[in-house]
C-alpha cells in the first residue's frame, strides 16, 4: 500500500505550489505508508527532473526540504511507501528516475516480471539505483521516448 499525490499547474494559483500541494496531500495519505516519502518537481526550461526523497517518515522529508528548498515548478508527484521489493531506504524510496533524469515515476502495485525486465534493461546499458520493481517503469518510458524522438525526427 503507497499513497500517491500529483499536481500539474500554475505555481501562481490559488491553490499554492505543487510541491505544497504535495506535501500537504502525502500528510493526508500518510497512513498508507511509513517507510519513506518522496517528491519530484519540473517545469518548462528545466532539464531534469529534481527529485528530494527521505526514508522513515513523511517529516524527515518535509524537514529537509524547509533546510534545503527545492526549485519552483509546474509540475510535482509525490509517494508514500510500504516497502514490497527492497527494503526501507532512501535509495529504494519513490520517485524513481530514468538514466537521463528527465522522467520520474511512482507507483503503487507490483510488477512481477520486474527481474525480467532489469536484466534486459540493463543489458542493453541502463543503471539501476534501488532494488526495487518500480524503477524498471523509469527506464522503460525512457527507451519508448527515446524511439518516439527518434522516429519522428
Amino acid at each position: 500500500m503507497c499513497g500517491i499525490v500529483g499536481y500539474a499547474g500554475n505555481v501562481e494559483t490559488a491553490c499554492g505550489k505543487p510541491l505544497e500541494v504535495c506535501l500537504q496531500g502525502l500528510q493526508r495519505l500518510e497512513y498508507r505508508g511509513y517507510d519513506s516519502a518522496g517528491v519530484a518537481l519540473t517545469a518548462p526550461g528545466m532539464d531534469h527532473v529534481e527529485v528530494r526523497k527521505k526514508a522513515g517518515r513523511l517529516a524527515n522529508l518535509i524537514e529537509d526540504v524547509e533546510r534545503n528548498p527545492m526549485p519552483m515548478a509546474t509540475v510535482g508527484i509525490g509517494h508514500t511507501r510500504w516497502a514490497t521489493h527492497g527494503r526501507p531506504s532512501v535509495a529504494n524510496a519513490h520517485p524513481h528516475t530514468s538514466c537521463d533524469g528527465r522522467i520520474a515515476i511512482v507507483h503503487n502495485g507490483i510488477i512481477e516480471n520486474f527481474a525480467e525486465l532489469r536484466e534486459e534493461l540493463e543489458a542493453r546499458g541502463h543503471h539501476f539505483k534501488s532494488e526495487t520493481d518500480t524503477e524498471v517503469f523509469a527506464h522503460l518510458i525512457e527507451e519508448a521516448y527515446a524511439q518516439s524522438e527518434g522516429g519522428a525526427g
